[in-house]
């Protein structure tokens, strides 16, 4: 009894020790392994390195740069005193010509008469500016935006198509010329093809008389923007019409002008 009771008492003995020193170097351990936290003064300066480098970074900054800039020297402002030229040539703000000045000279002048300066055309050498007052911008600021909004912005100019026979009849070639007339008047051009009848007896000039009276129903509106042409291997003929420019419209109308004049004089010295 003695043996076995002295053996419990031994093993007892082991087990405690081990927990103690568990207890005692785990803590320890556990300390050692544990990664200590980040220190925000050790972050700081890779925070400020980024901002750096943005500063610093790509070409598409730099681009955006020169856009803005653009952007800013075509805009009609007040440049104040930043005055990239040496000398400038000068309009006052009635539009008078002072010359070719030096800019400490128009800095001067405009700190005297309290009036701006903006940039009037700088393709001129020396570049031209205008001395103005700031009620003078805002009129022509408003002047430009109104004109920019009137001017429409010009498009591509569309193409109708058109297809018949030559063996149209007189009714269905008149609904077909009023057709083209409307696309004509609203600016479009328009691509007339007409095929060779299977009639032999056809004369030869029948496509190209349909085309003459296709555009003398269009007096002073039309004119040929491509002359008839042979396609499709010679059963076609094709042609486009368009819209008479403004300068040919003027001509147009003083040719009308003239003869009426000439017409009317005839009648005169009939009648005398």
């Amino acid at each position: 009894m003695a043996a076995v009771f002295l053996k419990r008492l031994t093993l007892q003995i082991i087990k405690t020790e081990k927990n103690y020193t568990r207890r005692c170097f785990g803590k320890y351990i556990m300390q050692k392994t544990v990664p200590a936290p980040l220190s925000l003064i050790a972050s700081a300066p890779r925070l400020s390195y980024l901002i750096r480098a943005k500063a610093f970074s790509t070409v598409e900054d730099t681009q955006d740069e020169r856009k803005k800039k653009k952007k800013n020297e075509t805009a009609f402002s007040n440049i104040g005193r930043k005055i990239n030229e040496r000398i400038i040539h000068v309009l006052d703000e009635k539009g008078n010509d002072l010359g070719n000045m030096h800019r400490a000279n128009v800095i001067r002048l405009m700190d005297e008469r309290d009036l701006r300066l903006v940039r009037r055309n700088p393709g001129t050498e020396p570049p031209q500016y205008q001395l103005m007052t700031g009620i003078q911008i805002h009129e022509e600021r408003l002047r430009l935006r109104a004109s920019g909004k009137a001017r429409p912005t010009p498009g591509p100019t569309l193409t109708k198509e058109l297809t018949f026979s030559s063996n149209i009849g007189q009714h269905d070639l008149d609904t077909k010329s009023k057709q083209i007339q409307q696309w004509i008047e609203k600016k479009y051009k328009v691509q007339i093809t007409i095929k060779k009848g299977k009639n032999a007896e056809e004369p030869e000039n029948k496509i190209e008389e349909i085309f003459n009276h296709i555009l003398q129903t269009m007096p002073g509106i039309a004119t040929f923007s491509s002359r008839p042409q042979s396609v499709k291997g010679g059963k076609a003929v094709m042609c486009v019409l368009r819209h008479l420019s403004k300068k040919e419209e003027d001509a147009y109308r003083e040719t009308q002008g003239t003869q009426k004049g000439d017409t009317l004089n005839r009648e005169n010295r009939i009648e005398n």
